[in-house]
């Protein structure tokens, strides 16, 4: 009857590991399309800021 509740806590573990290895891989993942598409807004947005600057002098 050990044996069962070590299996059963073992499996338990491996898949608590499993579920964070593929959160990670998706924060991961999640993060390089925003590194991506930021780095697009960063340049848009750094071209709007400087006109507006012009304005107020």
């Amino acid at each position: 009857m050990a044996k069962n509740v070590y299996s059963y806590e073992k499996r338990q573990q491996e898949l608590k590991k499993k579920k964070k290895r593929e959160e990670k891989l998706k924060k991961k993942q999640e993060r390089k399309l925003q590194k991506e598409s930021g780095i697009t807004q960063e340049d848009s947005a750094e071209e709007n800021s400087e006109p507006d600057s012009e304005t107020d002098e």
